[in-house]
């Protein structure tokens, strides 16, 4: 998510010149306006055979056994898939035994929609809440599809802070407790890692609107 926001506020800072001090209007808090804000998502996730299924959120297939036991995952992670009725699974990502995230899957009656109540949990205490709604997409029955979301519904709010970096650069730092990351930028037509903690699944917005509070 943060990069595609990167790339909207980057652009237009790009236009406004190269006045990179205080009075910058990038410079701020930004929180997402989830009103007028789509966050599609996909999944695919595809059946092995059995009770062992393939699952990719983002570009990593990870296959595993829906039993219920935490089984390795990508980037040093856990995943783990429990049954608990016919039409709800429950799924669970861990790192270093630490429950990471947390997403109720429901389908539908007919099988064509799927509900995920999704939660990412801090160690602090503190949670990052969205609804969504799939579509399925393709052939596959039961869980196994391509599912594409047609809503979501973001329970929790979404900051973005925008500081100055270096005197001509920009630091873009993700503050909502499900992505804690930091790009430091220059516009200098260089690529710049991110910091921070990377996300076990992306949230990527297709459009959005921001609204700014005073940085202090």
């Amino acid at each position: 998510m943060l990069k595609r926001v990167l790339k909207l506020l980057v652009v237009a800072g790009t236009a406004v010149g190269m006045a990179w001090a205080a009075e910058n209007p990038f410079i701020g808090e930004w929180k997402l306006d989830p009103s007028i804000t789509r966050m599609p998502d996909e999944m695919k996730i595809e059946s092995k055979g059995g009770n062992t299924y393939s699952f990719n959120f983002a570009g990593t297939p990870e296959t595993i056994v829906t039993d219920g036991a935490d089984q390795p995952g990508i980037v040093g992670t856990t995943l783990s898939v429990k049954p608990e009725a016919p039409d709800t699974w429950i799924v669970e990502r861990r790192k270093d035994g630490k429950l990471l995230l947390r997403g109720t899957w429901k389908l539908s009656k007919d099988g064509a929609t799927l509900t995920d109540f999704y939660r990412e949990f801090e160690p602090g205490g503190s949670t990052f809440s969205m609804d969504y709604v799939y579509r399925r997409s393709g052939g596959g029955s039961g869980f196994a599809a391509d599912w594409k979301s047609i809503r979501e519904t973001m329970n929790s709010p979404y900051v973005l802070q925008v500081k100055a970096y270096q005197g001509d650069g920009l630091s873009f730092i993700a503050a909502n407790p499900a992505e804690h990351q930091t790009k430091n930028v220059k516009f200098d037509g260089k690529d710049y890692p991110n910091e921070g903690r990377a996300r076990t699944r992306a949230l990527p917005p297709r459009s959005g609107g921001w609204t700014s509070t005073p940085w202090r």
